[in-house]
């Protein structure tokens, strides 16, 4: 009897044999066969009381598919796709019970993690015709799926989506808050001052998308109105609560003439930056430490107080610095106006950020000459897949409040009882 453990050999006639990346793409393989015979079997049980007129199981298991390889990041997997039959007969198409994977949809050839890695290789320089010779160093000599011809017909559907995307009705949608910020990624992009322009919403459930992306002039407010503008003419007619982006005037001028009835929440990380630089990088430490006395204060009055301080301390030295605080003291602490679970996503824009780091990880030291529409195709569909593991608001159950116009009091709601106490 054949032993269990024994390890198959997967590799390729001619590639590189790596006894560590073998072992790990055999214990792939064995958990995701795994993994989608338990999950067929779910299935199965899921109708274990379905019975035909004779007495037997409606919904059975009726074998695998014919055997394909798939490609994933440590390199072609070979996989069957289980197979579920429903007995009944009679009953239509509409009323057969059919089973499709979660796990490994009919026609995958490839994971979804090397979608991303596509644009990522772009990015970084490689042509079209070296994606084998990149693909075959990461992936094993034996890369069926991603062939030049493939990569091609790939490459040209992302103008596809993009202006699909570009193209989908916002009527039904909903967006409680919304970042802002204009990213310049460094790329091989024309030598002009344009960047990312991005939108990030956050829906009544709490879910960040990505609402609005296209190339335009970060302190322009034309850029911005065009961006907003088109946003609401495809039927985002209620404005968000809340935006938060930093301090380019461009963009706050265009919310306010497209959506004038949100307010305004300066980005702190963007503030801190800008008032540090007005001071010596020896007193940074000490007016860094006091700046987040400021903004991490648990009311609005203890905030009040700490700018006061700050006013106080280093207004007569260097009065540039406490200028540039204090002039957006309102926009700066309007989170207290919100619920406190909100408030560690409403003071900066770290979920801009934080979707761009990578993007801008793989892209600050690109050569070569990449287009504009490139480049904006390729972080778009980067953004895409970042997206999918995006994760929800903390507190996203009060955002109902905020759509209801609950009064938030340093964070917390204002009850009926506290309104007829006032």
């Amino acid at each position: 009897m054949k032993d269990d453990t024994t390890i198959t050999p997967l590799h390729q006639p001619g590639s590189i044999l790596d006894p560590l990346t073998e072992i790990a793409r055999e214990g792939a393989r064995r958990m995701l066969a795994a993994a989608l015979e338990a999950e067929a079997t779910s299935f199965v049980a899921q109708f274990m009381d379905e019975r035909l007129p004779d007495g037997r199981q409606r919904v059975v298991r009726h074998g695998t598919g014919p055997e394909r390889t798939i490609q994933t990041g440590i390199g072609p997997i070979p996989v069957q796709r289980q197979k579920v039959r429903d007995r009944a007969t009679g009953v239509t198409a509409e009323g057969k019970i059919r089973f499709t994977s979660n796990i490994l949809p009919k026609w995958a050839r490839r994971s979804p993690s090397l979608d991303t890695l596509l644009p990522v290789l772009y990015l970084r320089g490689i042509s079209t015709g070296d994606f084998q010779e990149a693909l075959t160093a990461l992936l094993g000599a034996d890369a069926p799926n991603l062939t030049p011809g493939v990569i091609s017909r790939l490459t040209a559907g992302w103008q596809e989506d993009y202006d699909r995307w570009r193209r989908r009705d916002l009527s039904a949608r909903r967006y409680v808050y919304i970042w802002a910020d204009g990213i310049y990624l460094q790329a091989r992009m024309e030598p002009q001052a344009e960047c990312m322009l991005v939108l990030l919403g956050a829906t009544p459930e709490g879910k960040k998308e990505l609402l609005g992306f296209q190339v335009g002039v970060r302190e322009s407010a034309q850029s911005w109105r065009e961006l907003l503008v088109d946003i609401k003419a495809r039927g985002l007619a209620v404005p968000p609560e809340l935006a938060v982006g930093d301090g380019a005037l461009g963009f706050w001028k265009a919310m306010d003439e497209v959506f004038p009835g949100t307010r305004h929440q300066r980005c702190w990380v963007h503030k801190v930056a800008n008032v540090l630089n007005k001071v010596p990088k020896s007193m940074q430490p000490g007016v860094k430490a006091d700046l987040r006395e400021i903004w991490q204060a648990e009311t609005r009055a203890a905030a009040d107080s700490a700018m006061t301080i700050f006013t106080e301390k280093y207004g007569a030295k260097y009065e540039k610095a406490v200028t540039c605080l204090t002039k957006d003291r309102e926009a700066l602490l309007a989170f207290y106006d919100f619920p406190a679970d909100h408030w560690d996503h409403l003071r900066t824009g770290n979920p801009i950020e934080s979707v761009f780091a990578t993007v801008r990880h793989r892209t600050v030291r690109t050569k070569g000459a990449l287009s504009q529409k490139s480049a904006k195709l390729m972080v778009f569909k980067l953004v895409q897949a970042a997206a999918k593991t995006w994760r929800r608001l903390k507190g996203a159950n009060q955002l109902p409040m905020v759509i209801e116009g609950v009064t938030f009091t340093d964070g917390v709601a204002k009850t009926d009882n506290a309104n007829r106490a006032a």
